[in-house]
């Protein structure tokens, strides 16, 4: 399962309304750590497809969750379980260091 985008006004029912971990990354399209971290979030999804879902929000497009969580940085990645947030990180990483913060998070 690849990664997909996500909307303001589907983020409750996509985030916070979902039956498993979500991971939220924020990015736009301007952003190079974020393009830099896209297709490890595109492997750790298939990775982890069915376990964990990795959404991306388009911050230019959609700045009212980002606004709402204190985003002031991107990529910025927020861990959501039974609609709270349970961890976050900002900044690039490597896949090794994503994927170990997913483990430790869920």
């Amino acid at each position: 399962m690849a990664t997909h985008p996500v909307s303001d006004s589907q983020f409750d029912t996509e985030v916070r309304q979902a039956d498993t971990p979500v991971i939220v990354d924020f990015w736009a399209e301007w952003c190079g750590p974020c393009k830099q971290i896209g297709p490890a979030l595109e492997e750790l999804s298939e990775e982890y497809a069915g376990k964990v879902k990795i959404v991306k929000v388009n911050i230019d497009e959609n700045q009212e969750q980002a606004a709402a969580l204190g985003v002031r940085g991107i990529p910025a990645l927020f861990m959501f379980k039974d609609g709270e947030v349970v961890s976050n990180r900002m900044g690039a990483a490597p896949k090794a260091a994503l994927k170990s913060w997913i483990d430790e998070s869920i």
